[in-house]
């Protein structure tokens, strides 16, 4: 007991001057040699380092950045295609293999079945080979899974080329935000991190305009195309600084960090942070799944496991996996209404990829849940009124009013900030045991919904809406008391200030 508790007072005292550093960071403009990690850059170029930097010290954007950001965010465009797959292949798939009602439901439900396996191991995966290593093995998992679904000739090999794709989409949720928070800076990471939401439209787009002209199986053999673009692609990006720093690999995440701030960037301040967090997550050790419910991690992990179950029970995911049927159960034309959802996804995402960092994560959050929530009552009320016969010439309208500015608001917010909040919250020494939980909350609550959504459709369309918009609501309760902001801070800023609510 003596020596748990020595411990828990030097890793408050260690919390608190690392609280204190990173604090000062900006007002710090000549900083000792001494005080900070090697970086081999002369000192004669001092002067020329800051004109590389903002005059609050942040650096600035580079090239390599943005361009190993986008190669990353490929992946994310993959699990996008997986996603959209399910509403434009219905027509076809249960035509030609005569399937049932219940067993299309289990291969658009199965993806989120696999996504939840994925999740289980993605934070030890992703921690023990590395982020980089980590995408190579997803990338694996999709091709094979998109090859089992071009060949299927029953739901055996439907199922299971779908299962496949869902564990690699599962461990993508989580290593992709993971590791663009850990190479964004600071005051653009929000940005970053939610272009991973956008290629996630881009891919659900795509799927939803070219499937209306294509056969379900040549549609998973163009699935495959970006997963092999990827793998290439992979080849050329760094592995995660921080990562790298825990792995004690201290030479390679210099260079690692150099490439990404530039080759003449001082990197001192930001790899001396990494470094004393680094050194603090080591005083703690790694924590397990009993550990992670002590007091210090309370507060973040009820933040992302909160969103994370919030956003799948406000019924996203079957609105997007079952668009089409939601449009054919309306009346209105399902090719016309998913074209217009698919041609709509990508500029609203990249709205709210420009104003992540500007409005800030709280506001968009809450704004996203209301629209979410306002759609949700006006499809339950138009569906409501199609069960007493009320306006039925109104009816095609609404219904295609209402999924579409639900999709809508739901890209602007909950879709993508949820896993942005999930990549900064959680320190070094519980990412893995946090992440896991937190992705696995989100994968277990999305099969639910997937595998449910028809059946409580067939059960009363305007009830499941009226639930879910119920959901939205208190979600903006949940948002406005309990998520903090954590725009133009650094991980370890917020991670300390987080855990200090704890002591």
């Amino acid at each position: 007991m003596e020596r748990q508790k020595s411990l828990m007072e030097r890793q408050k005292s260690m919390e608190s001057g690392l609280l204190r550093k990173s604090l000062s960071i900006r007002e710090r403009k000549h900083p000792n040699d001494d005080g900070y990690l090697e970086t081999r850059l002369p000192s004669k170029r001092h002067k020329e380092v800051k004109k590389h930097q903002n005059e609050d010290g942040e650096c600035c954007v580079t090239t390599s950045v943005c361009l190993i950001t986008f190669i990353v965010v490929t992946g994310s465009f993959c699990v996008g295609c997986g996603t959209g797959y399910s509403s434009v292949a219905q027509h076809g798939i249960v035509s030609d293999l005569s399937l049932s009602v219940a067993q299309y439901s289990m291969f658009g439900s199965i993806l989120t079945l696999g996504g939840l396996l994925g999740a289980v191991f993605s934070g030890k995966i992703s921690d023990v080979m590395g982020r980089k290593r980590t995408m190579f093995f997803c990338e694996a998992l999709c091709a094979t899974g998109w090859l089992c679904i071009a060949l299927a000739k029953d739901a055996l090999w439907l199922d299971s080329g779908r299962f496949l794709l869902g564990i690699g989409v599962g461990i993508f949720s989580y290593v992709i935000p993971v590791y663009i928070a850990e190479i964004a800076p600071k005051h653009v990471r929000g940005s970053f991190v939610f272009a991973n939401q956008l290629m996630q439209n881009f891919g659900v787009s795509l799927f939803f305009i070219i499937g209306n002209f294509i056969s379900w199986r040549f549609l998973s053999i163009i699935g495959m195309i970006p997963c092999v673009l990827h793998v290439v692609c992979l080849f050329f990006i760094p592995e995660s600084p921080r990562w790298l720093a825990k792995s004690g690999r201290d030479k390679e995440c210099r260079a690692a960090l150099q490439h990404l701030r530039g080759h003449d960037v001082d990197i001192s301040q930001e790899a001396n942070a990494i470094k004393d967090t680094m050194e603090t997550s080591k005083q703690s050790g790694e924590t397990g799944f009993v550990e992670l419910f002590q007091r210090r991690y309370v507060f973040p992990l009820i933040i992302g496991v909160g969103l994370m179950l919030l956003q799948q029970l406000s019924g996203s995911a079957g609105v997007i996996y079952y668009a089409s049927s939601l449009y054919e159960r309306g009346g209105f034309p399902t090719a016309i209404g998913t074209s217009v959802m698919a041609t709509i996804m990508i500029p609203k995402a990249m709205i709210g990829t420009i104003i992540v960092d500007k409005m800030g994560r709280r506001t968009l959050l809450m704004a996203s849940c209301a629209g979410m929530g306002l759609f949700a009552l006006l499809l339950s009320v138009t569906y409501s009124l199609q069960t007493f016969g009320i306006l039925p010439e109104l009816t095609p309208l609404f219904t295609f009013i209402s999924v579409l500015g639900y999709v809508i608001s739901y890209a602007l917010g909950m879709g993508g900030l949820p896993w942005i909040i999930m990549s900064e919250i959680f320190p070094m020494n519980v990412k893995v045991s946090a992440g896991t939980l937190v992705t696995v909350t989100n994968w277990a609550c999305g099969w639910v919904i997937t595998f449910t959504f028809n059946l409580l459709m067939q059960w009363n369309a305007s009830g499941t809406f009226l639930i879910f918009s119920s959901v939205s609501a208190v979600s903006i309760v949940f948002i406005y008391f309990i998520v903090p902001e954590t725009k133009g801070r650094s991980l370890e800023e917020i991670q300390t200030l987080l855990s200090n609510y704890g002591h």
